[in-house]
């Protein structure tokens, strides 16, 4: 099911909002292997640090800032909703970056949710930032995003959950493909090792795993002590995780 087919625009726009530490990189590197694709790395990422305190705790954020544009308006025109030279435009998001902004624009995306078990999730965000709020996490605005679809007529739209990607690429992303009416590329379970010329340059901070694979990891369950200090915020967050989970698409 398209969800673009009412509307004149010839690009598929695929937005995947994510919240961190999830395996967004890996699905750009996946749709990036696609000849019909132009992928791009959160482009409001620079508008986010600069309109938010997210400035000064995030690593590398004044590099980031000055890397790209940061008026959120002028993303949207010039990346977001601009022409392609593709039929495919994959655009990797985290929701919490639309502060400030109205989410029309929404409207005329594909929209795709990915989340992560956030008792997976959480330790691993908080080592790079060490007191993550809900808002840092996402999950309240993925859920918010789904309320603002549906609020306006649209079909809610998929939840990848990162665990099953994982488990079963192929048919989770072939589900996907189908969805949005293009077709599956085997191309999409394979990439070379390295950094991709769409990295944002916070690559450095935040890739390094995804840049030493070479495709979709195995799933493999994280299993030491939940850390005690992050036990509030796993529970603020857990709700909204269930919400999502509801409308996941299993492999």
């Amino acid at each position: 099911m398209n969800t673009m087919s009412h509307s004149p625009d010839p690009t598929v726009r695929i937005s995947v909002w994510s919240g961190p530490r999830n395996i967004s990189t890996a699905l750009m590197y996946s749709f990036a292997q696609r000849p019909d694709t132009v992928v791009v790395d959160e482009p409001f990422y620079g508008y986010y640090l600069l309109n938010s305190s997210a400035r000064e705790y995030h690593p590398g954020a004044d590099e980031v800032i000055v890397s790209m544009e940061t008026d959120g308006q002028k993303v949207l025109e010039q990346v977001v909703l601009a022409p392609q030279p593709k039929p495919i435009l994959f655009l990797k998001n985290m929701t919490h970056h639309l502060i400030n902004l109205e989410w029309d624009f929404t409207e005329k995306l594909c929209n795709v949710i990915l989340t992560r078990d956030p008792v997976q999730m959480l330790p691993s965000y908080a080592k790079e930032v060490a007191n993550p709020s809900l808002h840092d996490t996402g999950y309240d605005t993925l859920c918010d995003l789904v309320d603002y679809l549906t609020k306006r007529g649209l079909p809610p739209p998929p939840v990848l959950d990162s665990r099953e990607v994982l488990l079963h690429p192929r048919s989770v992303l072939t589900q996907l493909c189908e969805h949005f009416d293009i077709p599956f590329d085997d191309g999409m379970l394979n990439w070379p090792a390295g950094p991709r010329p769409e990295d944002g340059v916070w690559a450095k901070y935040w890739y390094e795993s995804v840049h030493r694979s070479t495709g979709f990891q195995p799933y493999t369950e994280k299993n030491e002590p939940f850390p005690a200090h992050l036990e509030p915020l796993l529970a603020e967050c857990i709700p909204y995780y269930k919400r999502l989970s509801a409308l996941t698409i299993h492999g």
